[in-house]
């Protein structure tokens, strides 16, 4: 359960067509909200996993918001987050420069050695916390690579895409 928590979010990209600007971000999955309902229904049933599930999800989409934001609060439509892969005056070129400018995230995401460093670092994290904590869910890394895989997919479709302009 603690370890779906921490990316069941990122399955949103899924919806990514229904998103404001077609950033599956601003979808309320990437908000704290859901990670505050996991966190408060688990102290009321008194249940350590479904907290510590909260802590998880709140974890991800406090990551999130380094790289370039989230909905953080959802009900404001105001993405929150630090903004290091992107200058707002980038992010004014995207239209003209890209076919889809949802390539621009990805390339940009993609190629930055502190993002990749960072990727690197959580999963190693995520790998010996499963190895110590919880070793007989060792087999659920599966649903990381999954996810990466649907990730680097889509990175490679986009990739395509834009060059085939």
């Amino acid at each position: 359960m603690i370890i779906i928590a921490s990316f069941i979010c990122d399955f949103d990209i899924f919806f990514t067509k229904f998103a404001r600007d077609l950033n599956h971000r601003n979808l309320f999955t990437h908000s704290v909200i859901p990670s505050l309902f996991l966190f408060l229904g688990g102290l009321l049933m008194n249940w350590i996993a479904m907290i510590i599930s909260g802590l998880a999800y709140f974890l991800h989409i406090l990551v999130d918001t380094f790289d370039w934001g989230t909905n953080f609060f959802y009900f404001n439509h105001k993405n929150l987050g630090f903004g290091m892969l992107y200058s707002k005056e980038e992010v004014d070129k995207i239209y003209i420069s890209f076919k889809n400018p949802i390539a621009y995230f990805d390339f940009k995401y993609y190629k930055n050695k502190t993002v990749l460093s960072l990727e690197i670092f959580f999963f190693i994290l995520m790998v010996f916390s499963i190895y110590f904590f919880s070793p007989k869910f060792f087999y659920l890394i599966i649903f990381y690579f999954l996810a990466l895989l649907l990730h680097i997919l889509r990175y490679y479709h986009l990739k395509k895409f834009e060059q085939n302009k």
